[in-house]
């Protein structure tokens, strides 16, 4: 039974009804991040809320009130019937004061709403219950003795979902044995979501289920969307605890609601998409929030919560994108809750108990919008950036100029942006810029719900709990002083558990001039900790480190010990090892994890598992500090404790997408000619892509060449070709779309999340035809129908990365995916006149192009070449070839320009040449494949492929684009790097085993590598 749970409902019900004061709850019973509410000031709530007043008296109590599209009237729920002692509906005239009861009288009612038209009121009734008379004679019987229950919500089955129609007549909309209740419709009045737990009345529980449904019927309680006539009902949640307060976001895009831990002790707010996906937290308060309402910008919610102790609820604000931390709104003891903005977003209404009864009823006050931005992040800036980006294109010249270039990549490259890191306050303003910049030239929105942005979730790095303990023998270490997991860690608890040394943790295959190096010869680690030092062996030559060097990472050496049936590893220093920091340092932008438990410790730590007989840590490693190998053993001194819990966050990103329409008309013409480059970057460098040194660490990594320069420079192209249409010198056959991505740096998740949902943004492009033969050449590429060509709806993708360090060539990449692009290029290139490198290279390049040659888009992407300062702080400013930029966007404006105007588009064929680039670009392979990675699959366990190369090794094996690789040459594959080691394991020509998810089931098949040379 979940006591926290009906403890909430319990003490809510108490408040509304004015019972004594609850401040004597056990401990237990309060909110783990509860204050004390000592800071309660009417001048404080008075910034937010002025001139607050009562709006309902009658009755023993009233509460949620909802407001008509035109805010003239407020239908709310009100005990007012002495013959009955449930909610009935009420709809108030704002102008005249006139009140008229909507709900028949009978039974129970709740959670009224009205209708978009105005002609209808929705709410949830149980007046056709045959006895719901007698439970009314109950309960008042109850009253009247002294012996009603303090809380007397039920969630009763009965509860159906009705609409009164102004004419007084009633369509009951639900008929399912349940309560289903919580209604409200959407901003069209096409569609109503609803809560229920019906699902729980109609198939089978286990035993335990049963008997829980007896005590507590919310447990089952998910949310259900249906049409407004009540058909066409579907479930969009299904977890355990309480889904419940659903409402529409102003542009019936979203829904937020309130969830309920499954043991009932917190809820949070969510939001998601209407089809139930995009599920995003936007609270991590750890008390009971609920009641969530947006406003009608969609910029941010208001929402309840006891964070303050459990029977006082505050008012509080949380932005829509999650970011930052909720804002407080009231500050008066008792009961604020079910909060509504009127509909211009000036004013709102809430439930309160401030009254001198202390017992519910609605309040209205005037509403402090730009206050409550400002305190959220949400004001200012906005200006600010739409400024910068009018004021830019009010300066610049439609030609092509290093001024021009340079304005751009200023604007990006402010420190106040920190870095444009994805899912951050700089990214959303670095967005914003662009965006602005491009409906200043006259391009249309072409993003989600007619707006110029596509958003996209991502997973956002990781955090460490409180949760996290060690022990050694009879020692409790302090964590991040004695010891730190690292980010890649499983999480869990282990038991004290022996340890065994394994020196430097390696196992390197022979070469043909290095031998063999295996720490874990003849060495049993299984369900034990294992210990290995930290890097490489400090002694040996640069030869040998070299070959040494690719084993020698901590999440390396941690899949050799969880190979061999570890349950955890153990990293330290050593005290002949040169590293600054003894911990290892915790990478909070870290997404996928090893399933074992891995934990840095410090040299003091690690010499309490030596024993006497085991001699001492700094003994250890100078014997193996020149290359030598040394048998591992069981340690005979203390063993290891530890409890590991990391949270693992998704985080938001967005993309900029606009559109330039061929003709006079804002319909799309396909298919069409897209234009990006990559707008975020590395923020202040705190994940494992940063290459700053360690002075350098948490500095803004500005990304002047990665990407501001490639951003700049696809502005450039913008302006220019809206220059062209606008003077009627472009006479387009097909529409130009500008991408600005995000989620680059991360792994291509912005481009990849835009692709993947290309038919939901376009439903009118045109489709590939799946027959059979379609079918035939899509497996030929290594890709399912689910997965299919875009070519009919893209002609060609454009891409600009890193194209600002101009010295010698610019490298055009991407000739290999159709059979006129080299002459095209050269011939685009005549006015401009660059001196180019063309390489063919096409699929598995590090660039948000890849999303696209993975469809059978032809694409060119601009590359002015790597640099000492990639993915540092000194990627700065001051040191980009400006000339060379603007020149870059020229000839790739040109090669655009035609693309635009020709009757014929580039025809996809890929011709690469015989040599082929790596998988994983930064590692040495030599083993071939022909895999295309998908770096924007999330968290799943495994590796999985957006495509195969039509005639590579998987293609032939009969791996398909979509599958999930778990298993290789008899490795575990759980992400990218786990699949990275075990081909660098292959031998070239030796048949091996491969295990692929596709779908539910798991598919062996047999594969032989070829080489890459």
């Amino acid at each position: 039974m979940r006591h926290a749970a009906l403890l909430f409902l319990i003490t809510l019900s108490a408040i509304l009804l004015g019972a004594p004061s609850l401040s004597a709850q056990p401990a237990s019973a309060q909110p783990a991040s509860a204050d004390p509410s000592t800071d309660l000031s009417p001048d404080k709530e008075a910034e937010l809320i002025s001139e607050a007043r009562q709006i309902t008296f009658d009755g023993l109590r009233a509460g949620e009130g909802y407001f008509s599209g035109d805010a003239k009237r407020m239908v709310f729920q009100s005990e007012r019937d002495p013959a009955n002692p449930f909610y009935q509906i009420f709809l108030m005239d704002l102008e005249t004061g006139d009140l008229q009861q909507v709900s028949p009288g009978q039974g129970k009612t709740t959670c009224a709403w009205i209708h978009p038209s105005g002609d209808r009121v929705l709410f949830s009734s149980t007046h056709h219950d045959e006895t719901s008379v007698e439970k009314q004679n109950e309960l008042l019987e109850l009253r009247r003795t002294g012996k009603q229950p303090r809380y007397s919500w039920d969630y009763d089955p009965e509860f159906e979902i009705y609409e009164r129609l102004d004419d007084g007549t009633y369509n009951r909309l639900t008929e399912a044995v349940g309560y289903d209740a919580e209604a409200s419709y959407s901003p069209d009045g096409t569609q109503i979501v609803f809560a229920s737990n019906r699902a729980a009345y109609s198939e089978p529980l286990s035993p335990r289920e049963t008997e829980l449904l007896k005590t507590d019927k919310s447990y089952f309680i998910d949310l259900y969307i249906m049409n407004a006539d009540g058909s066409n009902v579907r479930q969009l949640t299904d977890v355990n605890g309480y889904d419940g307060g659903p409402f529409f976001s102003p542009d019936g895009a979203r829904i937020c609601w309130r969830r309920f831990s499954e043991d009932g002790t917190t809820a949070e707010i969510y939001t998601m998409a209407t089809d139930g996906t995009d599920v995003r937290r936007l609270t991590n308060i750890g008390a009971m929030s609920w009641a969530p309402f947006y406003h009608p910008s969609g910029d941010y919610l208001i929402f309840t919560t006891n964070r303050h102790g459990f029977g006082n609820f505050e008012l509080y604000c949380v932005r829509a994108d999650g970011q930052g931390q909720p804002v407080r709104v009231t500050f008066t003891d008792g009961f604020d809750g079910l909060p509504v903005f009127l509909p211009g977003g000036d004013r709102i209404a809430w439930t309160s108990n401030r009254t001198a009864e202390k017992r519910s009823q609605i309040f209205l006050g005037n509403w402090n919008d730009a206050e409550v931005r400002k305190r959220l992040g949400l004001t200012d800036q906005d200006d600010a950036d739409r400024q910068a980006a009018l004021d830019a294109a009010e300066e610049s010249s439609p030609q092509f100029t290093p001024a021009d270039i340079a304005r751009h990549v200023d604007y990006l490259t402010r420190p106040e942006l920190e870095g444009r890191l994805t899912g951050t306050e700089g990214e959303r303003r670095a967005t914003a810029y662009v965006a602005a910049y491009l409906e200043s030239l006259g391009f249309v929105p072409a993003g989600e719900s007619g707006t110029f942005f596509d958003e996209f979730q991502f997973p956002a790095g990781c955090s460490l709990t409180d949760n996290n303990t060690l022990t050694i023998g009879d020692q409790t270490g302090t964590l991040n002083e004695d010891w730190r997991p690292l980010s890649f860690s499983a999480d869990g608890q282990i038991e004290p558990t022996e340890v065994v040394f394994a020196g430097y943790g390696m196992r390197v295959p022979a070469s043909e001039d290095s031998p063999e190096y295996d720490s874990y010869v003849h060495l049993n680690v299984a369900n034990r900790w294992v210990m290995v030092f930290r890097d490489l062996p400090q002694d040996i030559t640069p030869e040998r480190r070299q070959q040494l060097a690719r084993f020698s990472s901590p999440r390396r050496k941690a899949t050799f010990a969880r190979d061999l049936g570890a349950k955890g590893i153990i990293f330290v220093a050593g005290p002949t090892s040169k590293v600054q920091n003894e911990l290892i340092r915790f990478d909070s932008t870290a997404s996928a994890g090893v399933s074992i438990a891995a934990i840095s410790i410090t040299n003091a730590m690690a010499g309490k598992l030596f024993s006497e007989s085991d001699g001492d840590l700094k003994e250890q490693q100078t014997q193996l500090d020149d290359g030598s190998l040394a048998m591992g053993y069981i340690l005979e001194g203390a063993k290891v404790g530890t409890t590991i819990e990391i949270e693992r966050k998704t985080g938001t990103g967005r993309n900029v997408i606009a559109r330039l329409p061929a003709g006079e008309s804002t319909a799309p013409s396909y298919p069409f000619v897209m234009v990006g480059a990559h707008v975020d970057h590395l923020g202040r460098g705190s994940g494992s892509n940063s290459l700053a040194k360690d002075d350098e660490r948490d500095l803004i990594h500005q990304g002047a060449d990665d990407n501001a320069s490639g951003v700049a420079a696809m502005l450039e192209i913008a302006q220019y070709l809206a220059d062209e249409k606008r003077a009627g010198r472009l006479n387009a056959n097909r529409d130009l779309v500008i991408a600005g991505w995000s989620g680059e740096e991360l792994g291509l998740f912005g481009s990849q999340a835009f692709i993947e949902s290309f038919e939901t943004l376009y439903p009118d492009a045109p489709k590939a035809e799946i027959d059979e033969e379609a079918e035939r050449a899509a497996r030929a590429h290594g890709m399912t129908t689910n997965a299919a060509p875009l070519t009919s709806a893209i002609a060609a993708y454009l891409n600009l990365d890193m194209v600002g360090r101009l010295r010698e060539k610019l490298v055009v990449q991407g000739i290999g995916s159709s059979p006129k692009f080299e002459s095209l290029v050269n011939r685009r290139n005549v006015p401009v006149g660059l001196s180019l490198t063309l390489d063919k290279t096409s699929t598995r390049l590090p660039t948000d192009a890849s999303a696209f040659v993975a469809r059978d888009v032809p694409i060119l992407s601009a590359f002015t070449g790597a640099h000492e300062d990639y993915h540092t702080p000194r990627d700065t400013k001051e040191k980009l070839n400006y000339e060379g930029a603007a020149s870059t966007a020229r000839l790739f404006a040109l090669i655009a320009r035609g693309m635009l105007t020709d009757a014929d588009v580039p025809e996809f064929k890929l011709d690469e040449g015989e040599k082929q680039q790596d998988e994983v670009p930064r590692a040495r392979l030599t083993a071939y494949l022909g895999t295309v990675p998908d770096y924007a699959a999330g968290k799943i366990k495994g590796l999985k492929l957006s495509g195969v190369a039509g005639e590579g090794p998987a293609a032939k094996a009969g791996v398909q684009g979509g599958d999930v690789i778990i298993e290789l040459a008899g490795k575990k594959i759980e992400d990218i790097y786990d699949y990275t080691y075990a081909i660098e394991a292959l031998k070239i020509g030796e048949e091996v085993g491969i295990t692929v998810r596709r779908g539910d089931k798991e598919v062996p098949l047999k594969i032989t590598p070829s080489s890459r040379d």
